[in-house]
């Protein structure tokens, strides 16, 4: 892991968007791709440049089961109001949640993963350690697949709905090993709130416990943090 701390969230999406811009002016071809409100500094970075990304392709990491995509608390309709519409991207995919059958919509994602195999993957992370929706005890060999969300997930995420029940209780997300095929990972944690989570993915030996700690054994990891969400690491970076 090459962590980098940063004083504040601006000073590190600032880090964040030289690297991805850095990596797309080199031919990057794809890129994956977060939401939540980590990446969204870094999205309004990119969508303010002239950067021709005509030869790249977007794999996100999920969407909720049950959301249209013009609904808008589906990860579909973030990503294109916060990225798509304002870059010329080869093209974008997202996990469809309303899918007929959702097994094989699964298994139809990890085919695009398969074609369009990821440069570098954008990530974020929960409280709880999760990246993407794979929750605290997924296995590290897991694909695409319908993940039921933690009650501490949803508590994270009802601030974005109107009321506690409307918050999805299952997502569609690519399986840690989907993601760890990434050439390169970026990862992006900022704030006090995810202190310890930083913490157990970087100080304690990787344990499905905590998800993100399995970035350890990735050969090409970047972590970006700010002081806040670094505040509880022994070491010293």
């Amino acid at each position: 892991m090459n962590v980098l701390i940063f004083k504040n969230p601006e000073e590190a999406t600032k880090a964040a968007f030289d690297i991805v811009s850095q990596r797309l002016e080199a031919g990057l071809k794809t890129i994956g791709l977060a939401t939540g409100s980590t990446p969204l500094k870094l999205y309004e970075k990119l969508r303010s440049t002239n950067m021709d990304v005509s030869h790249v392709t977007t794999v996100n990491l999920d969407e909720y089961v049950g959301l249209e995509p013009t609904d808008p608390q589906s990860y579909n309709y973030y990503m294109n109001e916060e990225l798509f519409k304002y870059m010329n991207f080869a093209a974008t995919y997202v996990p469809n949640g309303v899918a007929e059958d959702l097994e094989k919509e699964c298994e139809r994602y990890e085919e695009i993963l398969r074609n369009h195999p990821v440069d570098l993957q954008i990530l974020g992370m929960g409280p709880n350690g999760h990246i993407g929706f794979n929750e605290p005890g997924t296995s590290f060999e897991s694909v695409t697949h319908i993940a039921e969300l933690t009650q501490s997930t949803r508590d994270a995420n009802k601030r974005f709905f109107d009321k506690e029940e409307d918050v999805p209780t299952r997502a569609i997300t690519m399986g840690i090993s989907s993601i760890m095929i990434a050439k390169e990972i970026m990862m992006l944690a900022f704030g006090e709130g995810k202190a310890e989570a930083v913490r157990n993915m970087i100080d304690v030996p990787v344990t499905v416990d905590c998800p993100a700690s399995v970035l350890q054994n990735h050969s090409n990891a970047i972590i970006i943090l700010d002081e806040a969400a670094a505040s509880k690491l022994k070491r010293n970076y």
